[in-house]
Parts: structure tokens; C-alpha cells; sequence
């Protein structure tokens, strides 16, 4: 019971603590190994003592004097009076029933800096603000596990040695770091949307990823990439319940009984949409979560009214693949294709994209195997669906494409 109490407390509280701490070292891994010491001890003290009564002060406490015992080690004196100094002012508040205060998203504006590699913004920001180990963040950014932790601790080495100001920037600075901020956050809502397993560290995933978005809009009220990230979630939220059958089978969105859709979250993404497209209007600034949110909100109208928009949503596709031509949104663009034109141009803009080469794509045979059966070259279609197969994680997608095959 006390073992599941600190699990859930660090699936909770890592981000906002780790946070803090660096707002007050600037040294992300100072900051890391001093929350790791402190989870540690709880696990030693709690089940004998007890959970205190507020254990996210605790493991504060408890980190910042890890951190500060280090730190005098060190005879780094001149930061260990800023750090003392800092808490104690933090500690007072706690002790009077304040809530420890949230810096995640300046650790977020930290991880986007522009002295840091631009392709490590991302990873960075899920491993560091929301506890992504090194291993899943290689596996969002289909790179492998150890060169993916080098380059992390690299690059938090490098935050420590350009010594960053630990801050919200203006907002030019803003809008050029929050491609990066949106990127990430998706990445990490992306990784819990994938997994079923229904853990809760996953959805806490999903659910903190939709927070962080939120605390953006506040800074970027009727930002169009913005609002359209959140609307985005939304939806894939709403649809949650119907994506799995009662006894467990996958069902794709336009086999989904939309009576268990959140009928609520969906009327709050298509606000969100009407929002960012009204943001687009005064700005002109076109980009990928405000098109891939107003995909989404076609395809809820089409299964809502019993219609079939085909061409209006590659249309919107045609538009995105220009603006985010990522390997799954060309897959998406010729998936869309085949619905609106038909499988032969379909085909033609999924060969272009490729198979991933030496790390194959599963979206890629999936919707090759479809094609291919609809154009009628079954035995080819039939190797592809055996491809899509072996490269299924989830085995009730397993399944549902293994009765595709047997069509």
C-alpha cells in the first residue's frame, strides 16, 4: 500500500519537482539525482513512519538537503546560500498550507533554449518534465536507447554550464521555442494514447500532457497551434472508450459507436477549433495542430451526421502534408487519398513515403496491405498485412488486422 502511495506520488509530483529544483540549482542534474535520492528514502522511511501529510513537501525536503549536503562537499558555498535561502523562503509557506509552486513550464522554455541542439528540445522536455525515461523517449523518436540517453546528458550538462536564466521570455522568444513545446507535449500524449494497458502512469501521461497545454494557452490565449494541440487531444480523449469492442477488440474510428464518445470533450474541442480558426484569420499563421485538429473535427462531423466528406478531408490533408511532412502524415495524405480519389493514387503517394528502411514503419504495411487488397493484388496484400502484423505492439490491432486478411 505505502509502495503504491510513492509510485503514484512520483508519477505526480516528478515534473513540478524536479522543476523546482532546477529553478533553484539550474542544473537539471543536480536536480534529477536529488529527487531519485529522495523517492529512495521515502521507500525506506515511509513504511516504517508513515506517509506524511504532504508528501510532495517531503520529498522537497528531503531533496534540497541531498542537494545542499552536495553541495557543501563541493565547497560551492556561494550556491548554497542562493539555494538555502530560496527554500527557506518555500519551506515557511508550505508549513502554512501553500500549494508548492509550479515552474514546469520555465523548465520547459529552459529544455527549448536555443543554445541546445534543436532536435533535442523535445526529448528533452519528455524525459526532464515529464519523467519519460531515456529508453521511451528513443522509442517516440525511433532512435535507439543508449545514443538517445548520451545526448539527454549532454545536453543537460550544457543548460549547467550556459548557466540559463530560469524564466518565462518575452514573447517573441516564446513563439520561436513553442514549436518545440507543442512537439513534446503531443509526443508524450501520444505515448499514452498508444497503450492500452489502461495503467495509470500512462494516463497521468495523457492527462498532465493536456495540462501543460492548457498552461500554454494561458500565456497564448488565441494562439492557433495552441488551441488546436489542445482541441486535438480532446478529441483522441473523447473517443478513449470506443476505441476497444467489449470483449477487448480494436475498432477503428469509423466503426466506433459514437454513444460512448465523450459527447462533452467533444463539444470542448469544437470550440477550441472554432477559436483557432478564428486565431487564423488575424494571424495567417497555418500550421500543423490547427490542421490536424480541424481533420479531426471533420471526422467527428462526418460520423455524427452519417456523411462522408471525403475530399474535404484530404483537401485538409493536402494542406498539412505541406506544411508537416513527416513520414505519418504522408502515410495519413495517401490514406486520405485512397478515400477521396482512390486506392491506385493512394498507392502512388504511399510508395513514395517508403517502408522506415531499416526501422519499418507499421502504418506504411498497414495501409499498403489495405490498398493492395482493394486493387485486387491479393498475395501481395496478403504479405504486407503479415508485415503490419509482426510490427503490432498491441495485439488487439494484431487481431483486427489478422481478420483483415482473412477477408
Amino acid at each position: 500500500m505505502v509502495h503504491s502511495l510513492i509510485d503514484r506520488s512520483a508519477r505526480e509530483a516528478y515534473g513540478r519537482l524536479v522543476a523546482l529544483l532546477t529553478a533553484r540549482t539550474r542544473d537539471v542534474e543536480a536536480a534529477e539525482d536529488a529527487l531519485q535520492e529522495a523517492f529512495l528514502a521515502a521507500l525506506e522511511q515511509w513504511p516504517l513512519v508513515g506517509v506524511p501529510r504532504q508528501p510532495e513537501a517531503w520529498l522537497m525536503a528531503v531533496a534540497r538537503r541531498r542537494w545542499l549536503d552536495r553541495t557543501r562537499k563541493e565547497s560551492r558555498m556561494d550556491r548554497y546560500s542562493d539555494f538555502e535561502a530560496h527554500f527557506d523562503a518555500m519551506e515557511s509557506e508550505t508549513s502554512r498550507g501553500m500549494d508548492l509552486p509550479d515552474d514546469r513550464l520555465e523548465l520547459m522554455m529552459i529544455c527549448a533554449h536555443p543554445v541546445l541542439e534543436s532536435s533535442l528540445h523535445a526529448p528533452l522536455i519528455l524525459q526532464t518534465v515529464l519523467g519519460m525515461t531515456a529508453d521511451q523517449v528513443a522509442s517516440v523518436f525511433l532512435t535507439s536507447p543508449a545514443g538517445m540517453a548520451q545526448r539527454l546528458v549532454r545536453a543537460k550538462r550544457k543548460i549547467k554550464l550556459a548557466g540559463l536564466r530560469f524564466e518565462l521570455p518575452g514573447h517573441e522568444q516564446l513563439e520561436a521555442r513553442l514549436g518545440a513545446l507543442l512537439d513534446a507535449v503531443y509526443a508524450a500524449f501520444g505515448a499514452a494514447w498508444d497503450d492500452w494497458t489502461g495503467a495509470d502512469g500512462q494516463r497521468r501521461l495523457a492527462t498532465e500532457a493536456e495540462m501543460l497545454c492548457a498552461a500554454m494557452a494561458g500565456r497564448l490565449p488565441e494562439h492557433p497551434e495552441v488551441l488546436g494541440l489542445w482541441a486535438l487531444m480532446k478529441y483522441h480523449e473523447a473517443r478513449y472508450a470506443a476505441r476497444r469492442a467489449a470483449d477487448g477488440s480494436f475498432v477503428p474510428l469509423d466503426e466506433q459507436d459514437v454513444s460512448r464518445w465523450n459527447a462533452g470533450m467533444i463539444e470542448e474541442a469544437e470550440t477550441l477549433v472554432r477559436r483557432a480558426a478564428a486565431a487564423l484569420k488575424s494571424s495567417g499563421r497555418l500550421g500543423r495542430y490547427a490542421l490536424e485538429a480541424a481533420i479531426q473535427s471533420a471526422h467527428v462531423t462526418n460520423r455524427l451526421n452519417g456523411s462522408r466528406d471525403s475530399a474535404g478531408i484530404y483537401r485538409l490533408y493536402e494542406a498539412l502534408v505541406r506544411v508537416a511532412p513527416s513520414r505519418g502524415v504522408r502515410v495519413a495524405h495517401a490514406a486520405a487519398a485512397a478515400e477521396a480519389v482512390g486506392a491506385e493514387t493512394g498507392l502512388r503517394l504511399l510508395e513514395a513515403v517508403g517502408d522506415g528502411g531499416e526501422r519499418p514503419y507499421q502504418p506504411f504495411y498497414a495501409l499498403r496491405a489495405e490498398l493492395l487488397y482493394r486493387l485486387g493484388r491479393y498475395p501481395e496484400a496478403q504479405l504486407d498485412y503479415d508485415r503490419a502484423i509482426a510490427l503490432s505492439t498491441d495485439e488487439a490491432v494484431r487481431g483486427y488486422l489478422r481478420g483483415r486478411k482473412k477477408r
